[in-house]
């Protein structure tokens, strides 16, 4: 992974976990192009950053959610844009089982800013 990279996604890692900790929709959506595509927990494509909050507004109001990452991979795919994957662990405080999926976000360069573009979670556990 390279600094710049790394830096990056540390960065937009952080500032994702503090929305989610508190369910912010509008701090959660401001890291996000207005040309981003969103595939989250259910099937639904949402659609810039009004479809990203409008996603995280629709989420169950947890008491206390918090959201793990590890196995953080990145790399610069050109000088405006980095690939990420990762797993996260989303720990509900008993509120519902907890759940670890993975996680890819293409992240692009806009207007001066580092903004997700892709975001994708998947389940962990084998399909096929």
């Amino acid at each position: 992974m390279s600094n710049e990279a790394d830096a990056v996604v540390s960065t937009i890692i952080a500032k994702w976990c503090a929305g989610f900790a508190t369910l912010d929709a509008a701090a959660l959506s401001s890291l996000y192009s207005s040309n981003a595509f969103f595939f989250g927990s259910n099937p639904k494509l949402y659609r810039g950053r009004d479809g990203v909050a409008d996603y995280f507004n629709g989420l169950p109001r947890w008491r206390k959610p918090c959201a793990v990452f590890s196995d953080v991979n990145a790399a610069q795919a050109g000088p405006d844009l980095i690939n990420m994957a990762a797993t996260i662990s989303f720990d509900l405080a008993g509120e519902r089982d907890d759940l670890v999926v993975k996680m890819s976000w293409v992240i692009v360069r806009e207007d001066g800013d580092w903004r997700i573009v892709n975001h994708h979670a998947s389940t962990k556990a084998p399909l096929i």
